[in-house]
């Protein structure tokens, strides 16, 4: 299937490592020019380096995307590089939790400023381009936390709830002019992050992180955790002409976990 990428020009934040390394190489390999945005430069030079083994086009900006400024870099060096935005992915590192009964309200901040108001500064920044051609693309990944709460992941929770509710506005103001807005809510996903975000975990528990992981995948209905290139396969997806008329939608790749109705 043709996705009808091919010369498109995207923007890839969080591109150095997991879901959003997977994302840059799946748009990509579909002809779309790509800007990766993430902290460490070296990072960022391999996948520069894979990009360009399938002939991919791409550039890469080392930035913290925690302040305003920064993203008005990576917008500005991506529309003076390729001309233009079509489509972006927001995919901005996942924030630190914390126990509900120890936890501070500066560490539900940090979460509000790392994801969430990156995700609408970037959105605000590039939809005047997206207009321009009345088309565009606003993929943002936004973890199962948002909807799934625990004692644990307060922060993480409350930053991707918030994602969500974004997506619906922002779907609302500029689906008419050719913008499509959309979540994809990954579940437990074979990535660094998850080692990260399980590390606590393992040790409360006296155990080995990645045999913790893999237990995990196995209690879920699919019997495995995600693989980050199945995610990517579906940004793909979303990003391209063929999703012509969905917006504003918040899509579960969990392996079957999530229960009940939105």
């Amino acid at each position: 299937m043709d996705l009808g990428l091919e010369g498109k020009r995207a923007i890839v934040t969080g591109g150095s490592r997991g879901i959003g390394r997977c994302c840059a190489r799946a748009l990509a390999r579909e002809g779309t020019r790509v800007c990766i945005a993430a902290r460490t430069q070296d990072a960022l030079n391999q996948v520069l380096g894979e990009i360009d083994e399938m002939d991919g086009e791409g550039f890469a900006v080392a930035v913290d995307l925690n302040s305003q400024k920064n993203c008005q870099k990576v917008v500005r060096e991506t529309v003076e590089t390729f001309g233009g935005v079509d489509i972006l992915v927001n995919n901005v590192g996942a924030a630190k939790n914390a126990d509900i009964l120890d936890l501070s309200t500066k560490q539900i901040d940090d979460a509000l400023r790392l994801k969430s108001y990156s995700y609408l500064r970037m959105s605000q920044l590039v939809i005047p381009y997206m207009k321009e051609n009345q088309w565009g693309r606003i993929i943002n990944i936004a973890g199962g936390a948002g909807t799934s709460p625990s004692r644990r992941n307060m922060p993480t929770g409350t930053a991707n709830i918030t994602i969500l509710n974004m997506t619906r506005a922002l779907s609302d103001a500029v689906s008419s002019d050719g913008i499509l807005v959309n979540t994809i809510c990954p579940g437990l996903t074979n990535t660094f992050r998850a080692r990260e975000q399980q590390h606590a975990r393992a040790i409360r528990e006296n155990r080995d992180v990645e045999e913790l992981l893999w237990d995990l995948g196995r209690e879920l209905p699919a019997g495995r955790m995600a693989e980050p290139e199945e995610i990517a396969n579906v940004v793909a997806f979303l990003a391209s002409e063929t999703c012509s008329y969905m917006f504003g939608s918040s899509i579960y790749m969990d392996g079957g976990a999530r229960r009940g109705t939105p």
